[in-house]
């Protein structure tokens, strides 16, 4: 007999564990907040690693399906000085060691691979609470509620089911992030896309930085950082997009034109995004009939890890319970030990512009020195 799993999350991670469970016949069933797969954008590109994103879409048969929606040449990259000079670059080599995919695309083909019905759209997770001997019970915001002997909280930073087993929240980086996009960028701007270049470019000085990719198409995705308190932030009022847009570029000032054209040209209303990380080597003793994934395990600030070790360890927690049919307890004894290190590495190098720090400079020590 192998116990039915309830998943919280809809997200990379919490679709893998479920692609899995299903390829070895474990009942599944994810509960998502979103009303529908297609409620809100699902953000831009991901890398998608050789040593753990890719190996979890292995473990979930779809290689073949992961294949066919790779955005070839995006593996370039290059880092420039704030004056639009290059200061390192490099091509995509062609080895798809961390190919380029947009991230909507990915989760389709997760959520293609399973069963009908097996995600229940709409199911905003409330409250959790343990009914004992492993047992938990779920409550909903649409009045429903679920028990199970199985729950894995694959819910994000701000998990519901985190606070069964640690009451550890996520705290503030110091760095906060507005995301921009740029249509028809050839056409309309093409200096800027010359300088984004085929893949991802980054540019920064301390405690600034511009990072942008070029998604599908012809639009180019920008990610505008600045590290400073959260209060620092509290007079910039994105709905007034003009207003907002000339604060930010302020803080580029002498920056060359073709940069801050992703902040000054963009199209649409700017996205504030503050980053949070829950404390570094998060973990917690083991708790009979529940565990989590990805953000709500090992939330960090962004390192180019997340999305990959999310479905890493979708792809692992699923084939604990495989090798562990009537033993949930080995299974989530198994899966945690091996999660709890792989996250702290992962999260052991991160760039310094969190905290003010130079991101471009220490990206190209990074590639020197490790080959990624």
């Amino acid at each position: 007999m192998r116990t039915p799993v309830t998943i919280i999350g809809a997200g990379l991670g919490g679709l893998t564990l479920a692609r899995v469970l299903h390829l070895h016949g474990i009942p599944v069933t994810v509960h998502e907040a979103e009303p529908s797969p297609s409620a809100r954008s699902q953000g831009g590109m991901l890398d998608i690693h050789d040593y753990n994103g890719q190996l979890a879409l292995r473990a979930g048969g779809l290689t073949e399906e992961f294949r066919a929606i790779i955005l070839e040449g995006r593996q370039a990259m290059r880092v420039l000085d704030p004056d639009g000079s290059v200061l390192f670059e490099t091509a995509d080599d062609g080895t798809g060691g961390r190919p380029e995919v947009q991230r909507g695309d990915l989760r389709r083909i997760l959520l293609d691979s399973l069963p009908a019905g097996t995600v229940r759209w709409g199911r905003k997770a409330t409250a959790v609470r343990p009914l004992g001997g492993g047992r938990h019970e779920v409550a909903f915001a649409d009045g429903g509620s679920v028990v199970t002997d199985l729950l894995v909280g694959a819910d994000g930073a701000w998990s519901r089911v985190r606070p069964l087993l640690s009451a550890a929240r996520p705290e503030y980086t110091g760095r906060s992030i507005v995301e921009t996009y740029l249509f028809d960028a050839r056409t309309r701007y093409p200096a800027t896309a010359r300088a984004v270049g085929g893949g991802s470019m980054i540019a920064s000085s301390p405690g600034r930085e511009i990072f942008a990719h070029r998604e599908s198409g012809d639009t180019l995705h920008a990610y505008v950082g600045i590290s400073e308190p959260l209060d620092w932030f509290a007079d910039i009022d994105v709905t007034d997009t003009a207003a907002a847009t000339a604060r930010i570029a302020r803080e580029f000032t002498g920056w060359a034109p073709e940069l801050t054209a992703l902040i000054t040209e963009a199209d649409g209303a700017p996205v504030l995004r503050h980053l949070y990380a829950l404390p570094g080597g998060h973990r917690w003793e083991r708790v009979p009939g529940v565990t989590l994934l990805g953000d709500a395990a090992h939330l960090s600030p962004p390192n180019g890890e997340g999305a990959n070790l999310a479905m890493l360890d979708g792809a692992e927690l699923g084939g604990a319970l495989a090798a562990h049919p009537g033993d949930v307890e080995a299974a989530l004894s198994a899966y945690e030990q091996a999660m709890f290190p792989r996250s702290a590495e992962a999260a052991a190098w991160l760039p310094e512009g969190g905290a003010g720090g130079d991101v471009g400079q220490a990206l190209i020590e990074l590639i020197s020195g490790h080959g990624r």
